[in-house]
């Protein structure tokens, strides 16, 4: 299995450098030319992969937090049961095929032993000092056939000099390193989170780069993983390689193009982390490269490890239907693994990933298109040898269906073996000659005449469409549009099949709100009882005011509180999302202790419900909550909006 992946990279390097001729030579002279622009060796390996994981581990992960502020001891991280090997093989289970180890966060903290910065694993007591996490992703990965990757924050909270052109050398000096010493890579993948509030080195402050020209994408870090890794793909929300989805939901565009063109907001020449991102979700039919969709999603409601998130672990089904939604639309599907302060997953994360992986083992394991005969309105020359319909069942994405180059909308009636039952259809294309089809559509032949199944756009490496209710027949015809001529690699009908989950549960009593009663509101505007009425819908959204003020709140009774929930308005919209703040408490609404503050980091881009533990039980009547700032402006007055406020107690 090693052999097998270390060989397939191996061609990949060589392809990639010119070693192999040929590799973009489409078998059959007679063969359509390529249309618009197509994927590399790299691309091609990315697109083949459909599924890989980004598992989230730093000192963060010891604080309970979702972004670490860079303050944290270097010391503090010491999972003393960490088992890499746990790790890959439940996402191998899950039926992933690639691991992808943050190297280093936000927060700065290096998992290998850097010669760039102090601020390493070798500064921990885990593993005597001695250790190397990345190495220990990377072995584990490949112990199971999985291939590896690496992220690296260009963002470094820590950093004394991060702003200056000496972090940028060492920023790229990390990536030699990492290029050097683990491995062939699949990806190197790149955050747009940029430049904001730091420790960098106790200077406890905000710095803003221009992300534009400050780490010199082009002229001098990218050319960096072309020349040591060449078999990576180089994520960033613009590529080059493959961009961001343009959400953390897991979900692509029902129509979602491949080719990619990326502009700056102004028109000029854009930067990760600061385009028009208009188009990253669907593409664009026109892109002039080929820069196709990833979809990031973590397995919990949150990047890292949160002990109250345990029981909200996606589901099989959940998995399942966000892999219709990003592989099933030509994206690939990156989730987001935590394993906990242990250093392993916790058992709802490997039950889940066991269970998605057999759902989509049991899902394809029949093709029920398998034996089939096909009538073609049209074949390529007439050389079924080369370009025929029954390259559709021969499990080979680069063998193909082809038509005549002025067959631009062929048919193709397919008669199945036996009357089938199916509620999945799976299309492909030979990507290798570009993304041709315009859209498809699925007849079925009911009462005596063809009737619309299903229709769908945008069809590139890989297109499932799932139907409403399961369909038994034994014809259909597939319709195809397209500017040039078709080539259609893989036909496929399945039966989704059933899963079963058992999570293990924490339970959080929240206070009852019927009895609040607001002490004082300088949060001007709106109607404040939309924050705890119970609807995620809702939002209390206020006036502008100025920052940073607060609302105060009498529970009518002393209770003994453990922490509270903060949930940002769920309508889409980014106005007044809270970023920064401070929770109080008090017994007589006189003297108050302030028993949490901090920030609500990567809120915009995932606007879940922000729990806050105290860590230990605190007893108050009052409570008082400060917002100090809101996400997306630097302003000190803005609107502040909350969908939903719970204060949990005993």
């Amino acid at each position: 299995m090693v052999f097998d992946y270390l060989g397939k990279l191996m061609v990949l390097s060589l392809a990639a450098t010119g070693g192999l001729a040929g590799c973009n030579a489409v078998d059959h002279q007679d063969a359509p030319a390529p249309y618009g622009p197509i994927p590399t060796e790299a691309q091609l390996n990315w697109h083949e992969m459909e599924m890989y994981c980004l598992i989230h581990f730093t000192p963060t992960t010891f604080q309970n937090k979702e972004w670490g502020f860079g303050d944290a001891p270097a010391e503090l991280f010491n999972p003393k049961h960490f088992d890499a090997y746990q790790i890959a093989a439940a996402a191998k289970a899950g039926g992933f095929n690639g691991l992808i180890s943050v190297a280093k966060h936000h927060d700065g903290y290096c998992l290998w032993p850097t010669k760039t910065t102090e601020y390493n694993i070798s500064h921990s007591p885990w593993r005597g000092g001695k250790g190397d996490m990345v190495k220990e992703f990377m072995e584990a990965a490949h112990k199971e056939g999985m291939q590896f990757g690496v992220y690296v924050s260009a963002w470094d909270r820590n950093f004394p000099k991060y702003g200056d052109p000496e972090y940028a050398d060492a920023y790229r000096e990390q990536l030699r390193e990492l290029y050097s010493n683990y491995g062939p890579l699949f990806i190197s993948w790149h955050d747009g989170a940029n430049g904001g509030d730091g420790f960098y080195g106790g200077a406890n402050e905000a710095r803003r780069i221009d992300r534009s020209t400050y780490y010199q994408w082009e002229e001098k870090t990218w050319p960096i993983t072309r020349e040591m890794q060449p078999t990576a793909v180089i994520f960033s929300d613009i590529g080059p390689d493959v961009r961001w989805v343009g959400n953390e939901k897991g979900i692509a565009g029902e129509t979602s193009w491949a080719t990619f063109t990326p502009v700056a907001p102004d028109g000029g020449k854009p930067a990760p982390g600061f385009i028009d991102d208009r188009f990253l979700g669907s593409g664009q039919r026109d892109g002039k490269y080929w820069i196709p969709a990833e979809c990031d999603v973590p397995q919990r409601p949150g990047w890292f490890y949160h002990p109250e998130q345990d029981d909200a672990v996606k589901t099989p089904d959940q998995l399942f239907d966000l892999y219709l939604k990003s592989v099933g639309r030509g994206a690939a599907f990156n989730l987001g693994l935590a394993p906990n302060m242990d250093g392993v997953l916790h058992p709802n994360d490997v039950a889940s990933l066991k269970g998605f992986g057999d759902k989509l083992n049991r899902t394809f394991a029949e093709n029920f298109a398998s034996g089939a005969s096909f009538n073609a309105s049209n074949i390529r020359k007439n050389q079924g040898k080369h370009f025929g319909p029954t390259n559709l069942l021969d499990d080979d994405r680069y063998s193909y269906w082809a038509t005549d180059d002025d067959v631009t909308q062929p048919a193709l009636i397919v008669e199945l073996k036996d009357e089938s039952t199916f509620d999945l259809i799976r299309l492909r294309e030979n990507i290798k000659l570009g993304q041709r089809l315009d859209s498809v559509w699925v007849d079925v032949w009911k009462d005596e005449t063809w009737q619309p199944l299903a229709m769908a756009t945008s069809i590139g490496s890989c297109r499932l469409i799932a139907l409403e209710e399961p369909v038994t027949t034994k014809q259909l015809r597939l319709r195809l549009f397209a500017p040039v001529a078709a080539a259609l690699s893989d036909f496929g009908l399945f039966r989704i099949a059933a899963s079963a989950f058992e999570t293990q549960t924490n339970e959080r009593k929240a206070a009852d709100p019927s009895k609040w009663n607001i002490q004082n509101n300088l949060l001007d505007g709106g109607n404040p009882a939309l924050a705890w009425d119970g609807n995620k819908e809702s939002s209390w959204l206020t006036n502008e005011v100025d920052l940073p003020n607060y609302f105060s709140i009498d529970m009518g009774s002393l209770q003994t509180l453990t922490g509270f929930g903060y949930l940002p308005r769920q309508d889409g919209e980014g106005a007044g999302l809270i970023s920064h703040y401070v929770f109080e408490t008090s017994v007589d609404g006189n003297r108050w202790e302030a028993v949490a503050r901090g920030e609500f980091s990567n809120i915009v881009a995932n606007p879940i419900l922000q729990f806050v533990d105290f860590g230990k039980p605190v007893q108050a009547r009052y409570f008082r909550f400060t917002v100090e700032a809101v996400a997306n402006t630097s302003s000190n007055r803005s609107a502040v909006s909350i969908a939903e406020f719970e204060v949990y107690a005993k």
